[in-house]
């Protein structure tokens, strides 16, 4: 009586872990096809949120450039992934920052018009 019990369960919870490792091992297969196709020039997010350029790369390092002459090292484990870049955007299409600047009259990031 208790087989009958304890073995569906057993199954059922077998599942589980073989689905559960699955995906586990498909997310980090996806990790390192990204950490083995970086370039230089790549934008990338870390771990941490930095966003950055891609200047060098190692076996387990790449140096970003997180502002213009400011350069870091990081390791490979801490890239994230790439930031792609929008193409799609059509350009008769106004950004935010225009529209805002548009209704608001206001240019410069001190809140002040320029006139």
């Amino acid at each position: 009586m208790d087989l009958v019990i304890f073995l569906p369960l057993l199954i059922v919870m077998g599942a589980f872990m073989f689905f559960a490792s699955r995906r586990q091992r498909k997310a980090m297969q996806a990790t390192i096809d990204l950490h083995n196709s970086l370039q230089i020039g790549d934008r990338v997010h870390t771990t941490s949120g930095l966003q950055g350029t891609i200047t060098g790369i190692t076996d387990d390092n790449v140096d970003l450039e997180i502002a213009p002459g400011v350069v870091t090292t990081w390791m490979k484990l801490a890239v994230r992934d790439r930031i792609e870049e929008d193409t799609d955007v059509d350009a008769d299409t106004p950004s935010a920052a225009t529209e805002l600047t548009e209704s608001t009259g206001v240019t410069d990031t001190d809140g002040l018009k320029k006139d």
